[in-house]
């Protein structure tokens, strides 16, 4: 393979009788923040974990900074940054010394390790809180450390999975723009996330994993462009579905929506709003809220799987 900030090839997981990750290649090019998008259980963490040497692959190769993670697992830690959804923070520590001891373990010494720490601290929007027990601290004042810690070597990649997962929106937006400013500084990102909003605002490319295998992949922009049409969505009491799914089928592929609504591929876009409600109302079906949006990630995951994205209507605003 040739060299790229990540690369993977045929890789799988399986667990006993299940298959977690089912085969998946990828390539992360350099200087881009590439988004790995999916529902709860697609195997994204799984894929991470393969990826930063915490779990050993079942089959395929991976090469992460150049170096293949199951023949020289000791260089791809030394060269990439994690910052795990569940990673466990000493809570009786404060965010000075977690910070200083993470420093330690990565080699710096003591001179390097008080200038990099304040640096972190200050960065994250810490220093004021830098001698506070960690226990004492937000969520979002955790994921920010939690983002320092993984910063103090310099890592040439940055995996985030789901760094804003229970967030605020404040402290969501926070995250995001400290990852913006990451990479504007050339660092490779790699980040998973359920929320589409988080794709969208950051990755120049995504991939979309669903049952252990990527089923879509691209910049944002392209893959929607590819479904097309914009979606109407119509609530609908239960007892009109049948007449309205009739009515709706003459306007436009039905795609796939939540309980108590039909949704469409509205052909011809909002110049037909006025025949769709004209002839819902000539069929007698009661309308109980319709809206319409131009082709969203969760449209294309829709395409791809026939469902809806979990995390699709958490937004940060």
């Amino acid at each position: 393979m040739a060299q790229h900030p990540v690369e993977a090839v045929g890789l799988v997981r399986t667990f006993g009788d299940l298959t977690a990750v089912a085969g998946i290649d990828l390539i992360v090019e350099e200087g881009e923040i590439f988004g790995f998008l999916g529902p709860n259980g697609a195997g994204k963490s799984t894929t991470v974990r393969m990826l930063v040497t915490l779990l050993r692959p079942t089959s395929g190769v991976a090469r992460v900074a150049g170096f293949d993670v199951v023949r020289e697992p000791n260089a791809v830690r030394k060269s990439i940054g994690v910052a795990l959804q569940d990673a466990a923070i000493d809570p009786l520590m404060t965010g000075n010394e977690l910070l200083r001891l993470q420093a330690v373990l990565h080699g710096l010494g003591r001179k390097e390790a008080t200038r990099r720490t304040g640096e972190l601290l200050e960065r994250v929007g810490l220093t004021v809180a830098r001698d506070r027990k960690v226990g004492e601290y937000s969520g979002g004042m955790r994921r920010r450390l939690d983002l320092a810690m993984a910063l103090i070597h310099r890592p040439s990649v940055l995996f985030l999975d789901e760094p804003t997962t229970g967030l605020d929106p404040t402290s969501r937006l926070a995250v995001w723009e400290e990852v913006r400013t990451l990479n504007d500084e050339g660092t490779t990102v790699f980040l998973t996330t359920q929320y589409l909003e988080e794709a969208d605002e950051l990755a120049g490319r995504v991939a979309i994993i669903d049952g252990g295998r990527i089923v879509r992949e691209g910049a944002p922009a392209a893959l929607k462009a590819a479904v097309g049409d914009p979606t109407l969505r119509v609530e609908i009491d239960e007892r009109h579905f049948a007449e309205a799914r009739t009515v709706l089928a003459a306007f436009g592929e039905e795609r796939p929506a939540r309980a108590g609504r039909v949704a469409i591929g509205l052909r011809g876009g909002t110049a037909r709003l006025t025949e769709v409600v004209r002839a819902l109302d000539d069929a007698g079906v009661p309308v109980g809220h319709l809206e319409m949006d131009l082709p969203s990630l969760d449209d294309v995951f829709a395409e791809a799987t026939g469902r809806r994205l979990e995390g699709a209507g958490a937004s940060a605003t």
